[in-house]
């Protein structure tokens, strides 16, 4: 693929994102991602840690090659293909990859709830849509940081890290990543059943976001926080926070939030980010989906400009 079929495809795709947004769940590439990795979960019968480890890593490899591959012959085939089929094809399987449009509907829907007084909605929408902690006893601040904190990690794990991905690796690369990314949101949790079988998924996943997760940290840092105009002490609350989560790459885009919001952002008995701010409210989560599509765009613009000087070298 060329540096410039790169790019159109990659603009194609934010645009049928935009347009567009997710399709239904029967004709989406991660839905049958999920599904190999649920086949392969219940597959999983074993006893022994030793041998949970063993299934985990084989239905990982398994699911990884076949996503890889499939994304190679998608980039041959295309080859055949009249240019402007190609491009539409490529770019509808990488969209596949990401969504804004979904993530950022899915943090209005808990912010008009919010602002209707309707708690027990923000708590369905922010359980159903955001995150798996138990939501039925969070008032309406808890509510708001969950989802900005949601909003925050999402920004890198379902944007900027499958764009990294496709700018490095092309297709394959961004199948790949999201094929991590869904294996350890299903798999990667530390519970009797799972904490062995799933590690293979959950330590890939912690490898492949190292980078994307800096990247959308200093994105949200130095473009939407110049734009609020709390950069410096954004960066020092991201500096000094960012550690603070379980997962090695979770706080660095939630922390910059934190940050440049001027918020804090707790999960109690967790992590506290943004020590000494205040508490958010219904307009600093309106302010993160601004956030959220401030640092999409200035993600979409560094990596066309990635595509072109990396595909150049």
């Amino acid at each position: 693929m060329s540096e410039v079929t790169a790019v159109c495809v990659l603009l194609i795709a934010v645009v049928l994102d935009g347009v567009l947004g997710d399709p239904p769940n029967s004709l989406h590439p991660v839905a049958w991602m999920g599904r190999f990795v649920g086949w392969g979960r219940k597959r999983s019968r074993a006893t022994k840690n030793s041998i949970r480890f063993l299934q985990g890593c084989a239905v990982f490899a398994c699911g990884a090659v076949i996503v890889a591959t499939v994304g190679v012959l998608i980039q041959i085939a295309c080859r055949q293909f009249p240019h402007w089929f190609a491009l539409l094809v490529q770019a509808a399987v990488l969209k596949s990859t990401f969504s804004v449009r979904s993530l950022a509907g899915a943090a209005g829907s808990v912010a008009e709830a919010l602002s209707n007084e309707d708690l027990n909605t923000a708590r369905h929408q922010v359980a159903y849509h955001l995150v798996s902690r138990d939501v039925t006893t969070l008032d309406a601040s808890q509510l708001s940081a969950a989802t900005i904190e949601s909003v925050a990690e999402n920004t890198s794990d379902s944007f900027i890290a499958p764009l990294f991905y496709f700018v490095v690796a092309g297709l394959p690369g961004a199948l790949l990543y999201r094929f991590v990314n869904t294996a350890d949101a299903m798999l990667g949790y530390r519970t009797h059943e799972l904490e062995w079988f799933g590690k293979p998924a959950a330590k890939i996943d912690d490898l492949l976001n190292l980078i994307p997760s800096r990247l959308t940290a200093l994105v949200m840092l130095m473009i939407y926080g110049a734009y609020v105009r709390r950069t410096n002490p954004a960066i020092a609350i991201w500096w000094r926070d960012h550690s603070l989560t379980a997962s090695p790459n979770a706080g660095h885009p939630m922390s910059a939030a934190a940050g440049v919001l001027g918020i804090v952002l707790e999960k109690q008995d967790h992590y506290r980010l943004g020590e000494g701010q205040p508490l958010p409210g219904i307009q600093s989560l309106q302010q993160s989906i601004a956030m959220l599509w401030t640092t999409a765009i200035a993600a979409v613009v560094l990596s066309v400009a990635g595509l072109l000087m990396w595909r150049t070298l």
